[in-house]
């Protein structure tokens, strides 16, 4: 289970989602047991009915900012530009205002070599080896407000449109951070949050803003090797507490509405079990979960389906076993699901 072959799986194009589901809870939803990785075909909007009175939801509720940026060089050729935060204090030009980026194409850029955006706004490449930018003293916030487009993942293939800028947000989304939707969330409605309230299902909210780390590519065959970037996350004190309250009572699950929702959790785990008091919780995390993972702290697992030869597929593989997540992929495929960011949902309970 080792192997980077052991995660891989052959999609039909046509299965990878374009555009949302016409509502959001109308996608989807596949049912997968832990135990024994039986298979239930039903709706987003039923979820309800495979949860009990006494569960705890934990959702994501960072939000995307407008993080691509496009841009030309002096010499006319298109040059696309993807923030992902600040530059880390490990390049040799952490200073301040200067940001970590994806560009394409990077190798003809030169260090120092400007790219001229919309609105007379300019970005410098520092450091092309550390991919280092910055805007000549603007913070990068100001640059996105102005200049900066929705981030919607490569495999969709068209344009942003007005849809998007609700559509690939969750109805909970508050703090501005992320540079990819934390995608199981983007199912709930504010009318299924109520039929779970009143069932007597609970919710509680932390915080990843979502990171290169969440979609780098593995590249070792064995993957051991692969080591995640680091993404920033909070776990506020009242989320630790109701954690840890069910945890002790042994009267429900903890439920994660996402992959960075078990990051997070599992990261934070003796903090959040152990202690006399509940604290906030904030740091980054480099936590890679791959098969064999005891989980500590995560019950229960809302995801949508991710693309093979990832450390997301590995993640959701850790939890639901190897085997019976890749048949729950080959069913999916069979009776067409949609995929990926835009796609349907998984519940491994």
């Amino acid at each position: 289970m080792h192997h980077l072959s052991d995660y891989d799986y052959e999609l039909p194009v046509d299965r990878i989602a374009q555009t949302p589901a016409a509502q959001r809870d109308a996608s989807r939803l596949l049912v997968m047991e832990r135990a024994g990785g039986r298979l239930r075909d039903k709706r987003f909007f039923q979820l309800a009915e495979d949860l009990a009175a006494g569960d705890l939801l934990v959702f994501n509720d960072t939000r995307v900012v407008p993080a691509r940026l496009l841009g030309r060089r002096a010499t006319g050729g298109c040059v696309e530009i993807l923030l992902l935060g600040p530059a880390s204090k490990r390049c040799h030009r952490p200073a301040r205002f200067t940001y970590q980026a994806l560009i394409k194409p990077l190798g003809r850029l030169k260090e120092g070599e400007k790219i001229f955006l919309d609105k007379g706004l300019v970005c410098r490449l520092l450091d092309p080896k550390n991919r280092i930018v910055d805007f000549d003293g603007r913070p990068a916030e100001d640059v996105m407000k102005k200049a900066g487009v929705l981030p919607l993942p490569p495999y969709v293939r068209r344009p942003p449109q007005k849809e998007d800028q609700t559509r690939y947000q969750t109805i909970f989304a508050r703090h501005p951070g992320a540079v990819a939707a934390p995608t199981a969330g983007l199912h709930f409605t504010r009318r299924l949050l109520e039929v779970l309230r009143t069932k007597g299902v609970g919710t509680a909210f932390l915080t990843l803003h979502v990171g290169y780390g969440t979609f780098s590519p593995v590249r070792s065959d064995d993957i051991r090797r692969h080591q995640v970037h680091e993404e920033d996350f909070y776990i506020p004190a009242a989320a630790v507490k109701a954690i840890r309250r069910l945890k002790e009572g042994r009267r429900g699950r903890v439920i994660a509405v996402g992959t960075t929702v078990v990051r997070a959790l599992e990261d934070a785990a003796s903090e959040i079990l152990q202690g006399d008091r509940a604290v906030d919780i904030r740091r980054s995390s480099r936590l890679f979960i791959y098969p064999p993972y005891a989980f500590r702290v995560v019950d229960g697992l809302i995801t949508n389906f991710h693309l093979p030869r990832t450390s997301l597929l590995m993640l959701v593989a850790a939890f639901g076993g190897q085997r019976s997540i890749l048949e729950a992929y080959r069913h999916a495929i069979e009776h067409s699901y949609r995929f990926y960011s835009y796609g349907d949902a998984m519940l491994i309970v």
